[in-house]
């Protein structure tokens, strides 16, 4: 195991509705095998897809609406209120949609914002799912995703461009490694506080990251630049937590150490 200088939090985000917009966060709570508070707890489907909330098995993420082809998801800004589960959609200072969603009449509410909207993308009627405890997220189980920022530095100098870190739409970006580090760190064990976190997997880039989150524009071309200059379209990494705790932007965030003893 090499050394690793340990990195610093500066962001935390989750994504209450896959494909809608990021919510910062100033701390969270890390549980064993969960995902941050509400992250992907919810997606619209694009179409039947065979999803039973009752009974919740993993999907692609080409069963819902999302990014990688439904770019125009970035033109709304959303914020979900824990409290009462209502998801208010806005497009620039107009409310367009609003809905608990975990009323029948609430996930109405967003479907018929999504029917309106995106009825030359939609394979069928769109549908607002929800599976309880379930997270819709690119993996078949619960993790956490991490960005490295001076990763993203590097893809600028790829793509001659300025390139927004929340293209990448991660849960948790630091600063303090050295560029790519991140890849080197597969099985490796990260500490937050009290909080763990193996590192299960790299996460392969989509086109998804190709569309600013400010202007909804595909204004850029990551993932072959990506397979040009490093020879795989990855940036980025899944851990899963093993060790609870709560974790805050500032916190630091090393490679745990094996015991000498």
């Amino acid at each position: 195991m090499s050394r690793t200088p340990p990195a610093r939090i500066t962001g935390l985000y989750r994504y209450p509705v896959k494909g809608l917009t990021p919510e910062p966060l100033p701390a969270a709570p890390l549980r064993v095998g969960q995902t941050l508070p509400a992250d992907r707890r919810y997606a619209i489907e694009n179409g039947p897809s065979g999803f039973d909330p009752a009974a919740p098995v993993w999907r692609p993420k080409t069963a819902y609406l999302m990014l990688m082809r439904n770019e125009r998801l970035a033109g709304f800004k959303t914020a979900f209120d824990d409290a009462t589960n209502v998801l208010t959609i806005r497009r620039g200072d107009e409310v367009v949609a609003r809905g608990d969603l975990e009323t029948a009449e609430g996930r109405a509410a967003i479907e018929r914002f999504a029917a309106a909207e995106f009825a030359d993308e939609l394979r069928g009627p769109p549908r607002l799912l929800s599976g309880g405890g379930y997270s819709f997220t690119d993996l078949a189980r619960k993790v956490v995703s991490i960005i490295n920022l001076a990763s993203v530095a590097e893809i600028e100098t790829l793509v001659g461009a300025t390139v927004h870190p929340l293209r990448f739409r991660a849960n948790i970006y630091v600063t303090g490694w050295p560029a790519w580090h991140e890849a080197a760190l597969l099985g490796e064990v990260l500490r937050i506080g009290s909080a763990r976190l193996e590192v299960v997997k790299t996460t392969t880039r989509c086109a998804a990251v190709n569309v600013d989150p400010d202007t909804a524009a595909r204004d850029l071309d990551i993932p072959p630049a990506l397979l040009q200059h490093r020879g795989n379209n990855e940036c980025g990494i899944y851990a899963e937590v093993i060790a609870a705790g709560d974790i805050a932007v500032g916190d630091e965030l090393a490679v745990e150490q094996p015991s000498l003893l």
